[in-house]
């Protein structure tokens, strides 16, 4: 089994500035591989993908998106940068394994 934990109040933020989003996660086996992805839920419900990161790989980083991933304590940041009207959601990060150990 594996989980995740954001437990971050809410943020409040202006046009233009610069937010963090914290995520942890953790696993009953040793995960040889895996993605961390982020997306948000927008008030309509949909959800839509933001960036990903994989446990092998420096820092991703996608337009306006960057992590901040440190393996070795199990956690991962979200930073979104010039924020917009947009951004205005829900954060999820989202753990999948893709090689494991049992």
């Amino acid at each position: 089994a594996q989980s995740v934990t954001q437990d971050q109040p809410d943020i409040l933020s202006e046009v233009g500035k610069t937010i963090t989003l914290n995520c942890r996660y953790e696993t009953s086996w040793d995960m040889l591989s895996y993605y961390i992805f982020w997306y948000k839920q927008l008030p309509s419900g949909q959800m839509t993908y933001l960036i990903r990161q994989h446990s092998d790989d420096g820092n991703a980083r996608d337009g306006r998106y960057s992590v901040n991933f440190q393996k070795a304590h199990k956690s991962i940041s979200l930073t979104i940068s010039a924020l917009e009207l947009e951004d205005s959601a829900k954060y999820f990060c989202v753990l999948r394994v893709s090689q494991c150990l049992k």
